[in-house]
């Protein structure tokens, strides 16, 4: 009997590290589970890496018939009882593979709170499963607004695996790298280089924080379709000296360790595990109250909250930062401690195996052999 994890995403994105850590610890609790994940991914390969049972097919779209075609019959082979669809292209191509392969047991995860595509295969997606897990009460909101049945939504917050950030012991490390001076001010932000991400905001905002003092640094990690967009644009407002692009970069617990604060200009955001992993490392945080990150921000407790798309707003919290050092701490610290508190990899997938067992019972079926 075997569980099917089932990610189309070819990067390495707060989703796919969640469905790792599930799969991991559904391994761990004593469960076949098997990862399907594009070839090369870097989900599929830190799973290999770990041990991990997977399968490597790639998934195009929503209806790729080939993709569709290698997962059912894996499914009839392993005796599939349950499919954990991950993403959009997963739900799609996964959920037709498991009505092929009688799979009793169909769940999908949704993350993003954009709406709903109106069109009645975007639903059906949904409508098939006997849950649809949601990181927050904003995607749920966001779900139940598209259609889909209150009583069948399961709010589930990820999780963190939090070992890679008790492991890093320098603190250094991005001002050797760069050559910053000691008494540098360095904000950083990891997240996709795309426009939800807001990374316009805060580059506009570098031009106030430039007016009130050159100590401080953006630092920009991770990659996407608008890294040359933004560079020129901190190039046109003569900030370049103050931001910096790292490009994708797999030692974030190592560089986040390196900085003095956290930002999150998100436009939209499900939940947000980067600033999970900026209060794991003690950093105070300033981020954007859009999607669920109120859920895991509470505005002057362990971080600072501002509308999305204010540059002035976003340089006036970054400022109280840096003047205020014991504010910052006091704030990094409650952030560590609510971090752990509420949003371990541990209590995510333990109550997302509940929801598993539970709707095994309802169905009267056995989940392990």
């Amino acid at each position: 009997m075997s569980l099917f994890q089932i990610d189309a995403g070819r990067e390495w994105r707060g989703g796919q590290r969640q469905v790792f850590l599930l799969t991991r610890e559904l391994l761990r609790r004593g469960y076949e589970a098997v990862l399907v994940a594009p070839p090369e991914s870097p989900l599929l390969e830190k799973a290999k890496a770990a041990g991990l049972q997977v399968l490597p097919i790639a998934i195009k779209n929503d209806a790729h018939l080939t993709a569709g075609w290698k997962i059912a019959r894996a499914m009839r082979r392993s005796r599939c009882v349950l499919a954990h669809f991950h993403d959009g292209h997963a739900a799609g191509t996964g959920g037709r593979a498991a009505r092929k392969a009688d799979v009793p047991i169909r769940i999908v995860s949704r993350r993003v709170e954009f709406p709903l595509k109106d069109n009645r295969f975007s639903l059906k997606k949904y409508a098939e499963t006997d849950a649809v897990v949601a990181i927050s009460e904003s995607v749920r909101e966001v779900l139940v607004k598209g259609g889909v049945p209150s009583d069948r939504i399961e709010v589930i917050p990820s999780g963190i695996d939090f070992s890679p950030f008790a492991q890093v012991t320098e603190k250094d490390f991005l001002r050797r790298e760069f050559g910053f001076a000691a008494d540098d001010f360095l904000v950083g932000i990891v997240a996709h280089l795309e426009d939800s991400k807001g990374h316009r905001t805060l580059i506009d905002a570098a031009r106030f924080l430039k007016a009130r003092t050159p100590k401080i640094k953006i630092i920009i990690i991770g990659s996407g379709s608008l890294e040359l967009e933004l560079t020129e644009q901190a190039r046109g407002l003569g900030v370049n000296d103050l931001v910096f692009f790292l490009g994708f970069r797999d030692d974030v617990p190592r560089l986040l360790a390196s900085l003095d604060a956290f930002v999150m200009t998100s436009n939209a955001e499900g939940l947000g595990t980067s600033i999970m992993d900026a209060m794991a490392s003690r950093l105070p945080v300033v981020a954007t109250s859009v999607g669920g990150i109120p859920e895991v921000v509470t505005d002057k407790e362990t971080g600072i909250l501002i509308p999305p798309r204010h540059p002035e707003d976003l340089a006036e919290a970054i400022g109280k930062l840096y003047a205020d050092r014991a504010y910052a701490r006091k704030l990094g610290k409650r952030g560590f401690e609510v971090v752990h508190e509420k949003f371990s990899a541990e209590a995510m997938a333990a109550r997302i195996v509940d929801l598993y067992e539970k709707i095994a019972r309802r169905k009267n079926i056995k989940l392990k052999a």
